[in-house]
């Protein structure tokens, strides 16, 4: 099968485009054959006039219509995988993809078909106002992005997709990496016929050693809605314990708190120092104060044994199975927070039982091979019925 891979690039490397990364490589692994169409805002925003050009983009990008176009002609693709589209490709480039007749599957990472901001978050907190309401009103209100351009922007290309029903009419399936995004996409209205629940994955490793670590691992990017503060304000509070960070604050984010003597920050790591990161650790800790999509960390920190903490909201609770491959505490709850990892620090015969459920749970739910049976399931379904919409002229 030949496979169209379509995405917009956020200004650093994410998460999502680890995953993406990821997905690429599964599918060639597979036997299909991948083109791929990527866009980038790294070094093009934040600027007045490159935020106004990425405004107008996010409606209607011509340049990326006719790459698209010519994409087809070319490559005559047998199904479209279509992740980000904002701001530089836009939605408007699903229309010639059904007129072509060629089925598409979007892979939604996030809820910004529901948010304008993709994150369910308003002040470092969760918030689904534009969801309840029906309308993006509240993320000019409250000025979400904290740039009124930019506020404006996501809010009204988000309202342009909803009244032009550009994704709900012309995208086949929406693969969600968690049942709590359908969930969320359901209650807007998507049709449930069209959701498919595909998980993030990981490459498993050999059986690990389950070694006991000597410090709490704090993986991704370090800010506010990650909850960066409440793991710095517990470290004061259990100096016995030692955390270490990888990953970076974003420029416009800096840490603005102290910093208690049993945290270090490490910066963004290489994939081989990655792994000792997680193998030499305790376990995972993840505050999240937003509800995230699918944190591929917890994935990562299972392949070797380790159990995780997290936020007992969104798909987390899916994620981590409570008492069994870690330990859920209330969002934002300093004090839960601080129980449960003293909880799970003083316990090792506890750590020990969960980093096997959370491996076990890997390599049942979470593997390379269950995804790829998830997408050849997928892709035979496509197959068999092909795209939802009839063909027309370009």
């Amino acid at each position: 099968m030949k496979i169209l891979l379509i995405h917009n690039n956020y200004g650093i490397y994410t998460g999502e485009e680890a995953v993406i990364d990821k997905q690429v490589s599964l599918f060639k692994e597979m036997g299909h054959f991948v083109v791929v169409y990527r866009k980038t805002t790294e070094g093009v925003r934040g600027t007045l006039i490159r935020d106004i050009k990425g405004f107008f983009q996010g409606f209607y990008s011509p340049a990326s219509i006719k790459d698209i176009k010519n994409i087809i002609k070319i490559n005559k693709p047998d199904v479209v995988i279509v992740h980000n589209l904002y701001p530089y490709i836009s939605p408007a480039i699903l229309n010639p993809l059904r007129q072509a007749g060629i089925p598409i599957v979007m892979t939604v990472h996030n809820f910004r078909l529901i948010c304008p901001t993709g994150l369910f978050m308003r002040n470092s907190q969760p918030c689904e106002l534009c969801l309840e309401k029906r309308n993006e009103w509240s993320c000019m209100r409250y000025n979400c992005e904290n740039s009124y351009v930019r506020s404006i922007g996501y809010a009204g290309r988000n309202w342009y997709a909803r009244v032009t029903k550009v994704y709900k009419e012309n995208v086949d399936y929406f693969a969600c990496i968690t049942k709590f995004q359908i969930q969320k996409l359901v209650e807007a209205d998507f049709d449930p016929a069209k959701m498919i629940h595909i998980p993030n994955f990981t490459e498993s490793i050999a059986q690990p050693e389950f070694e006991t670590g000597d410090y709490v691992a704090v993986s991704g990017r370090l800010s506010k809605e990650k909850g960066i503060d409440l793991i710095l304000k517990v470290a004061f509070k259990t100096p016995y314990i030692k955390y270490l960070f990888a990953g970076q604050p974003r420029e416009e984010d800096p840490i603005n708190i102290p910093i208690p003597d049993n945290c270090i920050f490490l910066g963004n790591l290489s994939k081989d120092k990655m792994q000792e990161f997680y193998k030499h650790s305790r376990f995972l800790l993840n505050s999240s104060r937003c509800y995230e999509g699918f944190p591929i960390t917890i994935l990562e920190a299972a392949a070797y044994g380790k159990p995780t903490i997290g936020p007992a909201h969104a798909g987390f609770l899916e994620i981590i199975r409570d008492n069994e491959t870690g330990l859920l505490f209330t969002p934002g709850d300093i004090n839960d927070l601080q129980n449960k990892i003293e909880k799970l620090w003083n316990n090792e015969e506890m750590n020990h039982k969960f980093g096997e459920m959370a491996y076990k749970t890997l390599t049942e739910n979470y593997s390379i091979h269950s995804v790829k049976v998830m997408w050849q399931s997928l892709f035979d379904k496509i197959y068999k019925n092909g795209s939802l919409h009839s063909k027309t002229e370009i």
